[in-house]
């Protein structure tokens, strides 16, 4: 029998778009999954959007009162019962064969903890904004190398989506690191990296929506980029040693988050809508 995957999505308001979201998910071709919702006390519908669509695969808990995302994405991890996880915003989307590819590759190679494919983009009006792909390498490649040099070029990681990892390494892990607000996302991929390998697919088998009134398009295009460029400093510090990372590399790459930051700005404010 094929493992478990466990699928998670944490939600709060996202009633105008969970159910396509979710809709990806019921339709993968690996059909040994569990969809965990956990709503963080949303103030929209969005549980009679999930409670309309009827499948024995989701499950929905209901917080008691709201966790904010860091506590509601341990929450989601907390109550996965599969051997392989995937945890996906409540907009995004994916292929209908992403799952099966990315826990093949990780069946396939016993040494990788996280498995991740390219990503395509999309504005909310469902009109097509390019790629965001991953490390150059295709295949097995060593997890340190791609935090490391991702540090001076881009997070090779992306978003939650585009990735799916082993229940082993949450374990090793622990969860989401509840001192960020902006990239704990980030510290979580570059964690899981150190511990192994990586497996990188280069097909789009996953569907960002980008937005300029997300999480991080509010820091892009607003006032919060000093917090953002906080928080990665406190990234590089918390990997300095396991990394090899001079105060020199420190500098510049906190010189190269800030340019894109800026650039990353201009780009939700010219072209993507709200």
């Amino acid at each position: 029998m094929e493992p478990l995957v466990s699928v998670c999505i944490p939600a709060y308001n996202n009633a105008a778009y969970i159910k396509e979201t979710i809709d990806s998910i019921l339709k993968q071709t690996w059909k040994n999954l569990e969809l965990v919702i956990c709503d963080d006390k949303s103030k929209d519908n969005t549980i009679e959007v999930i409670e309309s669509i009827k499948d024995d695969r989701i499950r929905l808990c209901k917080n008691e009162k709201n966790l904010g995302m860091s506590g509601n994405w341990n929450k989601c991890l907390h109550e996965c019962k599969g051997e392989f996880i995937k945890l996906i915003c409540a907009d995004d989307m994916l292929r209908k064969d992403a799952i099966e590819k990315e826990v093949r590759a990780l069946i396939e190679h016993p040494k990788a903890v996280l498995a991740e494919s390219d990503t395509q983009l999309f504005d909310l009006n469902g009109k097509p904004k390019g790629f965001y792909k991953r490390y150059k390498t295709s295949g097995l490649t060593d997890g340190k190398m791609i935090a490391r040099k991702g540090f001076f070029v881009k997070n090779y990681f992306g978003s939650p989506v585009a990735n799916t990892f082993r229940r082993s390494a949450l374990e090793e892990v622990g969860g989401f690191d509840t001192w960020y607000t902006y990239i704990l996302d980030y510290d979580f991929w570059v964690e899981l990296a150190c511990r192994g390998n990586v497996y990188i697919i280069h097909e789009p088998l996953n569907y960002f929506r980008v937005r300029n009134d997300s999480n991080t398009g509010e820091v892009m295009v607003g006032d919060k980029s000093d917090a953002y460029v906080k928080e990665h400093i406190h990234l590089l510090n918390k990997f300095k040693d396991e990394l090899n990372l001079s105060d020199a590399d420190i500098k510049r790459s906190v010189a190269i988050r800030k340019f894109r930051n800026f650039a990353a700005g201009v780009y939700l404010k010219l072209f993507v809508r709200k």
